[in-house]
C-alpha cells in the first residue's frame, strides 16, 4: 500500500502541472524551460518493456529474479490495465504508465478510445521511462540476406506478412530511407515531348480526363520492362507531383499511358513534362537503391559503401498508422486528457492504388497519418519523435480540440509534417477541428514520397496556433493556412503563425510555393515574428509570404524574409490584408513584392516595411488601378536608385499619390551579407516608426541540446538564380 500512496503523492503535483498546461488559452501556452519539464520520476502505476510479459502484473519496471512477475510486453495490455484501474478507483486521480526503452513492433495501429480517457482531475500519461527511448515501430525486420552471385546486389526472401495491401513500397536500412530503384537516378529527370492527347484549349483540357492519362516520351527513355506492373511514374505539375501505374507502353508512338489520371492535363504547366520511373529491376544500379520482385518474393538491395548487409537492420513498414485517438464527438464520446510523452513512432507504409488519382496540392488527398487524432480533447504529445513515414506524421483531424503537439521531432517524412482539420468542414461545431497547437517542434525533410507535402497544413480549421517551430527541407510550402479559393465564407480564421523559423523549401523541385501560404477569407489570422529564407521554386514562385486566392483580412507583421527566388511578399489576389513592419529582402528575381491581380477593392496595406535588394524592382506585377495603400516604407537598392512601377523614381511614384512618407535610404542593417537584419541605432527606418524585430525567441526554445538540434542537419547550399 505504501508504494501506491507514493504514486498518488507524485501525481498530486504532476496533475497540477498537466492541467495548468492544458487549460491555458490559445496564445498563452507556457514556453519557459520549467513549464515544459515533466515528471522524471521512475514511479508509475504500470510498466511496459520489450522484455516484459503480458501475463505479468505490469507493476514492476523489470522482471523479478525468479521470472514470475515484471512489466507488460505491449502497450495494449497496459491500456487494458489502465481501464481496469480506473474502474476500481473511487475518485479520479492521475494514472501513469512508463515504457522502457527498445522497439515495440506492431502490425496495426494502437487505438485509444473514449474508454481510455483521463479527466481534468486525473489525466492518463503514457511516457518514456526516464533516460530511455521506447520506439513504437510499424516495421518488420527483414533478415536472411544473401549475396546474389556475381553481383553487387544482396537479396532476402520476403515473408508474406511483410506486405502492406499486397505491396512493398519502402525500405529502411540502419535507420536511413533507401531509394526505390529508379530511372533516371536521383537529381535527373526524363522530359516528355508533349501530352499524350494534344489540346489547344487549356480550359477544355482540364475537363477532359484523356488529357491526364498519357504522355509522349522521348526516344530510348522508356523501355518495355518485364516488371512494369509494379512500376510507378512520378510526374511533376507546378505545385504537385502525380504518381501513376502504367497501363501500356507503345514504343512506336512513344506513348506512355496510365491507369489513373493526374489532377492536371499533361503538359499544362510544363510543356516538356519532367518525370521519372521507379520500381524497375534494370534501374537497380546505385548504392542505396532497392527493388521488390513480386513474382519471386525477393527483396533486392545494393549496399552503400561500408555497409554490411549481414549486420545491418532492414525494416519494411507494414501499417499505415501507428496510433489513433478515436473519439466519437457526434455522440459525445470524445477521447481526452491523455498525455503521450517521450515516445517514438517509426515506420509507416503507403500503398499505390490501381485506379485512383494520386495527386493534389499539399498531398491533402491522403486520408490518415502516423498519429491520427479524431474527436480528441485536451490531449498532449510532448517530446515525441515521428520518423520514417509513408505520408503525414501527425493529424489533428475533425472533432479534435484543445490538443497540442509540443517539442517533438518529425523527420524523414513521406508526405508532410502536421495537419489540422480537413479539406471539408463539418457543419456541426463539435465535429470541427479547432483550438489546437503545434509548439516548439522541429519538422524537416518531407516530401520523400508525396512531393507536395507541407510542413504544417491548416486546412478548414480555426483558432489554432503554430509557434516556435523550425520547419525546413520540404519540396513545397512550409506552413499552409486555409482551404478556400476565392471569397467564399470563411472556413479557416483566427489562426496564429508566429515565431517560426521556416527555410530551405522547394529545392527547385516544385513551383508556386511560399514559406507561409494562405488561402481564403481569414479574419483574425496573424502571421508574425517569423524568419523565412532560402525558398527556391522550379519555375514561377518561390515566395516568402504568399497570400493566394481570396486571402482576406490577414495581418502579416514583424517577419524577416530573405533569400527567396521571386518576391519576399506576393499576393495573387485578396482583400485588405495588412503587411506591416516586415523586412523583405534579397529576392533573386522579378521583385521584392509582387502583386498579380487587380480588383475593385483594396488589395493590401503595406506600411512601415523595409525593402532591401540589389538590382531587382521593389514592386513587381500590376499596380495601375491604385487599389492598394502604401506608406512609410524604407526602400534600398544596392545596385542604385530603386525603381517603381512604370520605371518611376520614388518621388515620381509619390507624385501619383502613392507611398506617402516613404523614403529611399540605407536601413543600416548590422550585417546583411551574413543575414543579420538588426538595425543600427541611427537607422532611418526607425524614424518612420519601424519597430525593431526581436529574433531572439524565433524558432525552438528550451534546453541548449534541443535548440541546437537543427544545426546537426547537413545540407548542400541552396543556390538562387544569379548565384555561383
Amino acid at each position: 500500500m505504501s508504494r501506491i500512496c507514493l504514486v498518488d503523492k507524485v501525481f498530486s503535483v504532476a496533475a497540477v502541472i498537466v492541467v495548468l498546461g492544458l487549460l491555458c488559452p490559445l496564445g498563452l501556452f507556457a514556453s519557459s524551460v520549467d513549464a515544459m519539464e515533466s515528471n522524471n520520476s521512475e514511479e508509475a502505476d504500470f510498466f511496459v518493456s520489450p522484455h516484459g510479459n503480458d501475463a505479468w502484473s505490469g507493476r514492476l519496471p523489470s522482471p523479478n529474479a525468479d521470472g514470475t512477475d515484471g512489466p507488460f510486453a505491449t502497450f495494449t495490455r497496459a491500456q487494458q490495465a489502465v481501464r481496469e484501474l480506473k474502474g476500481r478507483l473511487e475518485s479520479p486521480r492521475p494514472i501513469r504508465v512508463l515504457l522502457r526503452g527498445g522497439i515495440y513492433r506492431i502490425n496495426k495501429p494502437i487505438v485509444l478510445q473514449a474508454e481510455d480517457s483521463g479527466s481534468e482531475q486525473g489525466p492518463v500519461v503514457y511516457a518514456a521511462f526516464p533516460g530511455e527511448k521506447p520506439i513504437i515501430s510499424g516495421g518488420m525486420a527483414i533478415t536472411g540476406w544473401e549475396r546474389v552471385p556475381e553481383s553487387s546486389l544482396w537479396r532476402a526472401k520476403l515473408p508474406v506478412d511483410a506486405l502492406y495491401q499486397g505491396q512493398v513500397r519502402q525500405l529502411f536500412v540502419n535507420g536511413v530511407r533507401a531509394t526505390l530503384a529508379r530511372v533516371p537516378n536521383s537529381g535527373e529527370y526524363f522530359r516528355s515531348e508533349g501530352p499524350g492527347v494534344p489540346y489547344t484549349d487549356p480550359g477544355a483540357a482540364r475537363k477532359d480526363p484523356k488529357t491526364k492519362l498519357a504522355i509522349v516520351f522521348r526516344k530510348n527513355d522508356i523501355q518495355t520492362w518485364s516488371d512494369v506492373a509494379d512500376a510507378i511514374v512520378v510526374v511533376f505539375h507546378s505545385w504537385t507531383a502525380s504518381r501513376h501505374r502504367i497501363r501500356s507502353i507503345d514504343l512506336e508512338k512513344r506513348l506512355l499511358t496510365f491507369t489513373a489520371p493526374s489532377g492536371w492535363p499533361m503538359g499544362y504547366w510544363e510543356k516538356t513534362q519532367r518525370y521519372y520511373v521507379e520500381g524497375i529491376l534494370q534501374a537497380l544500379d546505385t548504392p542505396g537503391e532497392w527493388y521488390w520482385d513480386r513474382a519471386k518474393g525477393y527483396l533486392y538491395y545494393f549496399p552503400r559503401d561500408n555497409e554490411d548487409p549481414i549486420s545491418a537492420e532492414f525494416v519494411v513498414p507494414v501499417t499505415e498508422e501507428l496510433m489513433r485517438l478515436e473519439g466519437e464527438p457526434q455522440s459525445g464520446k470524445t477521447v481526452g486528457w491523455l498525455k503521450l510523452e517521450g515516445l517514438c513512432f517509426h515506420h509507416t507504409a503507403w500503398a499505390m492504388p490501381e485506379a485512383e488519382p494520386v495527386d493534389g496540392q499539399a498531398a491533402a488527398f491522403l486520408r490518415t497519418a502516423a498519429v491520427y487524432l479524431q474527436g480528441a480533447r485536451h490531449c498532449q504529445f510532448v517530446r515525441c519523435e515521428i520518423a520514417h513515414t509513408g505520408g503525414y506524421a501527425f493529424w489533428f483531424a475533425n472533432g479534435t480540440k484543445h490538443c497540442r503537439l509540443e517539442q517533438s521531432h518529425l523527420f524523414d517524412l513521406g508526405g508532410g509534417g502536421v495537419r489540422m482539420g480537413d479539406t471539408s468542414l463539418p457543419d456541426a461545431p463539435e465535429l470541427q477541428a479547432s483550438h489546437n497547437e503545434v509548439f516548439n517542434c522541429f519538422i524537416h525533410d518531407g516530401g520523400k514520397v508525396y512531393h507536395a507535402g507541407v510542413g504544417v497544413l491548416l486546412a478548414r480549421s480555426s483558432y489554432n496556433r503554430v509557434a516556435h517551430n523550425e520547419i525546413c527541407d520540404f519540396l513545397y510550402t512550409g506552413v499552409s493556412v486555409g482551404w478556400s479559393w476565392g471569397y467564399a465564407p470563411s472556413t479557416a480564421h483566427h489562426n496564429v503563425i508566429e515565431f517560426n523559423h521556416i527555410h530551405h523549401l522547394g529545392w527547385g523541385e516544385l513551383s508556386d510555393m511560399g514559406g507561409v501560404y494562405t488561402l481564403g477569407v481569414s479574419p483574425g489570422t496573424v502571421v508574425r515574428n517569423n524568419i523565412i529564407h532560402d525558398v527556391l521554386s522550379y519555375s514561377y514562385g518561390g515566395w516568402g509570404l504568399y497570400t493566394d486566392e481570396g486571402s482576406t483580412e490577414i495581418v502579416l507583421e514583424n517577419n524577416i524574409v530573405y533569400r527567396v527566388k521571386d518576391g519576399a511578399f506576393h499576393q495573387h489576389y485578396g482583400r485588405e490584408n495588412i503587411v506591416r513592419n516586415n523586412v523583405l529582402a534579397q529576392s533573386a528575381t522579378y521583385g521584392q513584392v509582387r502583386r498579380s491581380r487587380e480588383e475593385d477593392h483594396i488589395s493590401f496595406f503595406l506600411e512601415r516595411n523595409i525593402f532591401y535588394g540589389k538590382g531587382v524592382p521593389m514592386l513587381a506585377g500590376v499596380w495601375s488601378n491604385g487599389q492598394f495603400r502604401l506608406q512609410s516604407n524604407c526602400y534600398w537598392d544596392l545596385a542604385g536608385e530603386p525603381r517603381f512601377p512604370g520605371n518611376l523614381t520614388l518621388s515620381q511614384w509619390q507624385a501619383k499619390g502613392f507611398d506617402a512618407g516613404s523614403i529611399v535610404a540605407d536601413p543600416r542593417f548590422v550585417d546583411p551579407e551574413h543575414f543579420d537584419f538588426r538595425l543600427a541605432p541611427d537607422s532611418p527606418a526607425l524614424k518612420l516608426g519601424f519597430a525593431p524585430i526581436d529574433i531572439s525567441q524565433v524558432g525552438l526554445v528550451g534546453s541548449a541540446e534541443w535548440v541546437q538540434l537543427p544545426k546537426q542537419v547537413n545540407r548542400p547550399r541552396l543556390i538562387l538564380p544569379g548565384e555561383n
